[in-house]
């Protein structure tokens, strides 16, 4: 099955002036953040330890998103995104700033570039969940994929073009010209996001407390097996491919012969690659499933890690990073694609930055397994293991492969549960708050009632209930009670008139259509002493 498109043209949010103003913006940052990924790894390369050290500089940048991508998708969710982004991007643009000094004053060690690539990093976590969240208030919501592809055009076109000019710049002049351009890439940012002024939302509901709403995140993706899973070939891909990222700096300078300007030629190709799989991704979507995506995407870029680990040509290694670039474009935006279409809006951020975390993590502890392999090994060996282990993951799509219905459930917000008779107002942060459903179900019924009822307790855990059980009585025949409970009232509340979509309301009408009447609710808050 293919994930759905949408009849929109792809240029069509760059109609919107702010869209269009932020995404030139991003663009010119995406540039910067390239050419200091060259300049930092080739300050590294001549230094005795660069098989280690090399890997350590993707490692240093991406390693902050497994400590902060999980608060970061609490914050997008619960603050105002466009003031975090504001301060977000200010204080990269000071960390990149006092790399450029110290680099200049000649007084950044392999410790101290690392150390400020992990502030730096810490900054990006806490953008990317806020900057994808934001979206929906830019362009109309039909434009949504069109803004993503848009947005995945905007990286792989840095990365084809801004490595190769950091590789000349370096050459010329060292990497101290490279960071001052990339802090000051940021500028732009800021002055389109300080101008821009979003409708502001009114909420009935009280606001979700931090600690709850990352509990909230949590029980939706463990009662979510489409996200699991997606989740499970995200990281199936990316912990192998992480290797031909890492030790590109090294297979370049070693193995090719490369100065600076050959490696920025080098991951240039594998950003021309992505920006032409981009362009042929919608026709292989209409005419492939997502699993058969997955394991081209997989088994392409295997193809691409092994020739470069053994053919050591430079125009070989250009054309197969082509290859490698288009393949993880592929692998990628079907993930990512799959990902957004699973998710609904009041735990969008947080869902995303889970995947963030799996993908930013699985390449951070990648690049460091992969560089500490080729340490004790060879490159050439660390690659081919790699390049092994893509092709086992393209074939395991045939025992875990995406499921069915990925990307095709009616996410829209549906506030369909009747609201209680309060004999009493609770307040929000009262609980817990137990909800008890009796059901009859006649004898003919009770084999689907109960595979009805399993899809519904995922229903109720992805909502807010911290526990869900059904039990039949031993006194009443054909009758059973359904019971869930959420931690507070707010967060109860939160499921009456947020949470809810309209596949919770497919699945409740699924339930009812093998039980006898209309399923009655009643609440219980717990009494405190």
């Amino acid at each position: 099955m293919s994930i759905p498109t949408q009849s929109s043209s792809t240029w069509a949010p760059l109609r919107s002036p702010i869209y269009r103003a932020l995404w030139i913006a991003q663009l010119v940052s995406n540039f910067g953040t390239w050419m200091q990924t060259v300049g930092a790894q080739w300050m590294l390369v001549g230094d005795p330890r660069a098989d280690v050290l090399v890997p350590l500089v993707q490692t240093a940048t991406t390693l902050p998103v497994m400590l902060l991508a999980l608060p970061s998708g609490v914050l997008a969710d619960l603050i105002d995104r466009r003031r975090l982004l504001i301060a977000t991007q200010g204080a990269m643009a000071a960390g990149v700033g006092l790399l450029a000094c110290l680099t200049g004053a000649g007084l950044t060690t392999p410790a101290v570039l690392l150390m400020l690539l992990f502030m730096i990093g810490c900054g990006q976590a806490l953008v990317a969940p806020a900057w994808q969240a934001i979206q929906p208030d830019l362009v109309p919501a039909q434009q949504i994929p069109a803004a993503a592809a848009l947005g995945s055009m905007s990286v792989n076109l840095a990365r084809a073009i801004g490595p190769a000019i950091a590789g000349v710049l370096v050459s010329l002049s060292g990497p101290t010209l490279v960071f001052a351009l990339n802090a000051v890439s940021f500028v732009g940012i800021v002055v389109v996001l300080v101008s821009w002024r979003p409708v502001s939302v009114e909420r009935s509901e009280p606001p979700e407390r931090a600690l709850a709403a990352l509990s909230a995140g949590g029980r939706f993706i463990r009662s979510s097996p489409i996200v699991r899973r997606i989740l499970l070939r995200a990281a199936l891909f990316i912990a192998p491919a992480s290797a031909l990222w890492g030790l590109l700096p090294v297979i370049a300078s070693r193995q090719l012969g490369l100065s600076s300007a050959g490696y920025g030629v080098l991951l240039g190709a594998l950003g021309a690659g992505a920006v032409l799989g981009a362009f042929l991704l919608a026709r292989l979507r209409s005419r492939y499933g997502q699993n058969a995506l997955l394991t081209t995407g997989a088994a392409g870029f295997a193809g691409a890690t092994a020739v470069l680990a053994l053919v050591p040509n430079f125009a070989a290694a250009v054309v197969v990073l082509l290859i490698g670039g288009a393949s993880w474009l592929l692998s990628l935006s079907t993930l990512n694609a799959s990902m957004q279409l699973s998710l609904p809006s009041w735990v969008r951020a947080r869902g995303l930055s889970v995947y963030q975390l799996v993908f930013m993590g699985g390449q951070a502890l990648g690049s460091l397994v992969w560089g500490l392999v080729a340490a004790a090994t060879t490159s050439v060996t660390s690659l081919l293991i790699s390049a092994a282990l893509l092709v086992v993951c393209g074939l395991s799509s045939l025992w875990w492969p995406l499921h069915a219905r990925t990307g095709d459930l009616d996410l829209t917000p549906s506030s369909h549960w009747p609201e209680p008779n309060l004999v009493f107002d609770p307040a929000p942060l009262d609980g817990p708050v137990l909800v008890i459903t009796a059901y009859r179900v006649t004898p003919d019924n009770e084999h689907d009632f109960l595979a009805a009822m399993e899809a519904l307790g995922r229903s109720r855990q992805r909502t807010g209930a911290a526990q869900w059980r059904l039990f039949r009585s031993v006194e009443h025949e054909s009758t059973f009670v359904e019971t869930f409970v959420v931690r507070s009232w707010g967060e109860h509340m939160h499921q009456h008139h947020t949470r809810l979509t309209g596949h919770d309301l497919l699945v409740e009408q699924a339930v009812e259509r093998y039980s006898d009447g209309v399923p009655v609710s009643e609440h219980y808050l717990a009494v405190r002493d």
